[in-house]
């Protein structure tokens, strides 16, 4: 494996499972390698009989879902950027032909974010609920904990040496995080850089990223069991100290959650006409979920400090913040005072809160690691999908509500269950029916999955290209298709 490359690049394993073997018997059938049940099990006629991928051959499904997740974060990223499309019909124009360039992303542009700017149930979510754009994250943290199962599948003959190896990874990860995403790169209209050390954000999402994967990382080297698995309660006893983490990060959630206490709290906004204005925060409240007054941004608050967080808060598109709700806009009479205070999506407690969603996709993982039957690992991924489905929106039915910047339990459930859903479909489609060719593109995005979110979705791409520019910074290829006006 190259994973030494990138620390995210530890998702790209490469998976011997199947070995296809020539049947002497009439039809031509395939058959699995040794124990590895046959996939007539699934009672497809031999018309549509399965694919069944190679002994050296990579699960292609894991590539498909982790391009599908990178395509619609670049298409969020990209859609941030552009002027809304219908502002004029010359800009729409310029849009569409962009759009043109190619059949993936076209769709999921349209989808996410040009449908999401009429439809507000497509864009990100100012608070409570969710959107599709809300399922992204999960949907990388799932990846992750699924390919670390192959990772780590055989028995590691040093623990302490792969434990360096997942810190090593994990600290690259990180440090690459905090240069995309700590303010050192302005922005498309800003072709300046640096960021003052005492205001540089400190958490993001490849931060974020890296914490799950550590902690799912030291929990397959160090917790796993040395049972045998036949059966799906024995695979439970394998892993059993796995769900005890789970256990403890969430029950530690919890208590943080609905059991500090908030103090009241005041920030500082610079401005160069009325320079500093100090805004006052009055809560004095335990499990208080709304934006001012949580126990996630007020310990982020403590361990990290005001100023090195986001400081483009996701609540400014509540209807308590912007006239244009759920869109920026200006500040409505008698707005809260929290309204412009900074906040991090990807804090402290919430992102020990995502670790749970890597562990879920972990044990999807280990699934496809010890059940070689199609059909069985359908039917346990469909059951265990449903049912953190159902258990989601039960706890937003009783009051805990399902919000993505807190990473609320709920919240966890559904997008774990959505995630599980949507990977039993494409692990259906390209790795057993073998419909392989429709998803070339994708595949190829999930197996560079680093380097295209470095260059595409932290805008590196577009920084380069506004670079180049005819006289005046403004007459640039971006904005003659309307990005970064």
């Amino acid at each position: 494996m190259n994973e030494d490359r990138f620390g995210f690049s530890l998702m790209r394993t490469e998976l011997a499972m199947y070995e296809p073997i020539k049947s002497t018997d009439e039809g031509d059938q395939w058959r699995e390698k040794k124990d590895i049940e046959s996939a007539s099990s699934l009672q497809i006629s031999s018309h549509h009989r399965p694919y069944l991928p190679s002994d050296k051959e990579r699960l292609v499904s894991l590539d498909v879902f982790r391009g599908l997740t990178v395509a619609v974060s670049f298409s969020l990223t990209l859609f941030s950027s552009l002027t809304p499309f219908s502002s004029n019909s010359s800009n729409l124009l310029r849009i569409l032909q962009f759009q043109s360039l190619t059949y993936v992303h076209k769709q999921l542009m349209i989808l996410v974010d040009d449908v999401g700017g009429i439809f507000p149930a497509i864009n990100h979510s100012p608070w409570d609920g969710v959107t599709l754009a809300d399922f992204v994250m999960p949907f990388f943290l799932f990846i992750v904990g699924v390919s670390l199962a192959f990772a780590y599948k055989v028995n590691l003959s040093c623990k302490y040496a792969a434990t360096r190896k997942a810190l090593l990874r994990s600290f690259k990860l990180l440090s690459l995080g905090l240069f995309l995403q700590g303010g050192f790169i302005h922005g498309l209209n800003n072709l300046t850089y640096g960021i003052d050390i005492e205001k540089i954000r400190v958490m993001g999402i490849l931060q974020r990223i890296a914490i799950a994967y550590l902690v799912a990382a030291l929990c397959e080297i160090w917790f796993k069991g040395n049972h045998n698995v036949t059966s799906e309660l024995s695979m439970i006893k394998k892993y059993k100290f796995h769900w005890v983490v789970a256990f403890v990060i969430t029950t530690t959630y919890l208590f943080m959650l609905y059991g500090l206490y908030v103090p009241d709290w005041e920030y500082q906004i610079s401005t160069q006409d009325q320079g500093s204005t100090t805004f006052l925060v009055k809560c004095g409240v335990r499990g208080n979920t709304g934006p001012g007054c949580n126990a996630v941004g007020m310990l982020d608050r403590m361990l990290l400090g005001i100023h090195h967080l986001y400081r483009k808060p996701v609540y400014a598109r509540t209807k308590q913040c912007s006239i244009y709700s759920p869109h920026n806009g200006p500040l409505p009479p008698g707005a809260p005072s929290w309204c412009q205070a900074p906040f991090d999506p990807e804090g402290v407690l919430s992102s020990l809160m995502a670790t749970v969603t890597c562990l879920v996709g972990l044990h999807y993982g280990h699934i496809i690691i010890h059940f070689k039957d199609h059909k069985r690992r359908l039917n346990q991924w469909i059951l265990r999908s449903f049912c953190l489905v159902m258990l989601g929106l039960a706890l937003d039915l009783f009051g805990m509500h399902l919000n993505k910047p807190l990473y609320t339990l709920s919240y966890v459930c559904v997008t774990a269950g959505a995630s599980g859903f949507l990977f039993s479909t494409i692990y259906l489609m390209v790795d057993v029916y073998g419909y392989k060719r429709a998803s070339l593109v994708l595949q190829w995005m999930g197996i560079h999955a680093l380097p295209i979110y470095v260059l595409v979705a932290c805008n590196l791409v577009f920084l380069i290209i506004h670079g180049f520019y005819w006289k005046k910074p403004t007459n640039n290829l971006l904005h003659l298709i309307g990005i970064g006006k």
